[in-house]
């Protein structure tokens, strides 16, 4: 599998890939805890789960609230946009984008192997 998996996880008798985010964003590695999150996210193409730190909260936002990340930051990757709230902003990740095509490839034949 890839570099940026973990490995995978059964849910509801779906094999799902663990991602490493801090992996993509290059950020310092650390071992798993019992007090991470694992968030179960769906793209066009797979079911992934990432693992995380913490989830500060999980909210709906309109479409229209979504300030494409091009009028922000041109040439950012994996982010599609960015929504601001009163306390803050939140970025929206591309998962599609997500993982390259060498390592999408690399996946989906680890997981036919599995």
């Amino acid at each position: 599998a890839p570099e940026i998996v973990l490995g995978v996880i059964n849910v509801r008798g779906q094999v799902i890939p663990v991602v490493n985010i801090r992996r993509r964003f290059r950020l310092p590695e650390r071992e798993p805890t019992l007090s991470d999150h694992i968030v179960i996210a769906r793209t066009t193409r797979r079911t992934a789960a990432l693992i995380t730190d913490s989830v500060a909260g999980v909210f709906e936002c309109l479409e229209r609230e979504v300030v494409p990340s091009q009028a922000i930051a041109p040439g950012i990757q994996y982010v599609a946009g960015v929504v601001k709230l009163s306390d803050g902003m939140v970025l929206v990740h591309d998962l599609d984008r997500f993982l390259s095509l060498d390592e999408e490839q690399g996946l989906d034949e680890a997981l036919a192997n599995a």
